[in-house]
């Protein structure tokens, strides 16, 4: 990335650009924005350059067409790399988009009083998918009409399911009835502990070689 300079005011007051506020990065001093005029510097490879006059690794940096960057501004006197800044930015960018936690997205799984036994299974294979993945699951069972005098035939099903499910993951708390529905959520289980039942890992375990005669 080439060494960007401050751009001239012509004579205007400076407008703010109030899109500048939700980049974490604005705050990082760079280049022009350097204020100390001596700071320690490193060499876009880690090495230790000592103490520098800020013109000068402004200079230095020009030479690689690179940025300056302050990476410990509270140091005495400040820390700066030279460094690719647009690049920078882009890898921590990927790096905490991929460290984002499974385990923060809940998944529905939703049941009826009269489901058929097929249908039973399919959703539960689901939910041991989402636990498999490290996921919460919510599972809940909706009452339509005159089921509501028969609650006691929903927590049946949903005892159910939580049994199937109980070697993938726990409830958090027992199942409630809400209105006209049954709620329970559940967390998934260490991953080395998760065994499941129906959902079929895309990995699945070497096979041993054949003995060969």
């Amino acid at each position: 990335m080439a060494l960007s300079s401050s751009p001239a005011s012509g004579g205007r007051p400076p407008q703010r650009d109030f899109r500048r506020n939700n980049d974490p990065f604005a705050a990082i001093r760079r280049n022009h924005r350097i204020k100390s005029p001596q700071i320690r510097v490193i060499s876009p490879e880690g090495r230790q350059l000592g103490i520098l006059d800020t013109p000068k690794a402004l200079q230095l940096a020009m030479q690689f067409n690179l940025d300056l960057v302050e990476v410990a501004p509270n140091a005495v006197p400040p820390v700066c790399r030279i460094m690719d800044f647009g690049k920078y930015v882009y890898e921590e960018q990927k790096k905490h988009a991929h460290n984002k936690p499974a385990a923060g997205k809940i998944k529905e799984i939703e049941f009826t009083v009269r489901i058929e036994h097929h249908d039973f299974i399919t959703k539960v294979r689901h939910a041991e998918e989402f636990l498999d993945h490290g996921n919460k699951v919510k599972l809940r069972l909706k009452f339509r009409g005159r089921e509501m005098a028969h609650t006691e035939m929903g927590f049946d099903v949903v005892k159910k399911a939580l049994g199937e499910l109980e070697t993938m993951g726990h409830p958090d708390s027992p199942a409630k009835l809400t209105g006209k529905q049954i709620n329970v959520m559940l967390s998934p289980l260490p991953a080395n502990k998760r065994k499941p039942k129906f959902h079929v890992r895309e990995t699945a375990p070497a096979q041993p070689a054949p003995a060969q005669g």
